[in-house]
């Protein structure tokens, strides 16, 4: 697998944020290793990203990585059955990882004008509250480190994208639609001029997502989907 490539560069990212020295194992294999301070999870839950068929979790305690050990021993590495697996006091995901090479880039045609704007401009904020809390907590429009990319219309912003700049040269990808506009192609517009100025930069473009909608646009980019990262909370006193 050639080193540069988006499979072994988001191996690099995720192993990175595991917070320990720990490696994705062969193919179908799931290596649990304790980190209190893993950043694939909330504090004090346990984290999962599985890659290309492999999984790493992270483990607040040895308690913990003991139960989780047994829940999945024998357990191919798959998020769902991973999920299923655990005794669970919360969860959140499994979602989707895409990323893109610059070979693989769609870019959207050019159906609507996109204007940049500071990624901390109030316009957005009105956006998230068109949106809705649930699809603004997802999108995380607030998180973006990049300029934000956005179509008007009637004078209010209906769609932007922007993405945060994560470890290992990674562009986390933040894509948001108002309820009235969807539909339209606007939010693939803008995820294309968050992209190009991503690649542009040298960045690896990275698309988390749970919902359908959003999957289609990361696909219609050139996104490929690689595997998914999964958050749970551990029933305490679980057997381990």
């Amino acid at each position: 697998m050639p080193t540069d490539s988006p499979s072994t560069r988001a191996r690099e990212l995720w192993e990175g944020l595991a917070g320990v020295p720990v490696s994705f194992p062969p193919s179908g294999g799931v290596r649990v290793v304790v980190s209190p301070e893993s950043g694939l999870c909330p504090p004090g839950w346990t984290g999962v990203v599985v890659l290309d068929g492999s999984a790493i979790v992270t483990a607040p305690s040895e308690g913990t990585a003991a139960v989780v050990r047994d829940a999945l021993s024998g357990r191919r590495a798959d998020a769902e059955a991973i999920r299923d697996a655990l005794p669970t006091a919360g969860v959140l995901g499994p979602a989707v990882l895409a990323y893109l090479s610059p070979e693989g880039f769609r870019p959207a045609a050019a159906s609507a004008t996109v204007e940049r704007l500071p990624g901390h401009h109030q316009a957005l904020r009105a956006l998230e509250g068109a949106a809705g809390r649930e699809d603004a907590d997802e999108a995380s429009l607030d998180d973006i480190t990049s300029p934000a990319f956005v179509v008007r219309e009637r004078g209010e912003v209906v769609a932007a994208a922007g993405y945060r700049t994560w470890p290992r040269r990674t562009a986390h990808l933040s894509v948001l639609t108002a309820p009235v506009a969807r539909g339209r192609g606007l939010g693939r517009r803008t995820a294309s001029a968050a992209v190009a100025h991503a690649l542009g930069a040298g960045l690896l473009p990275q698309w988390r997502a749970r919902p359908a909608a959003s999957r289609r646009v990361a696909a219609a980019l050139g996104f490929e989907e690689l595997g998914a990262q999964l958050s749970v909370e551990i029933v305490p006193g679980s057997p381990g």
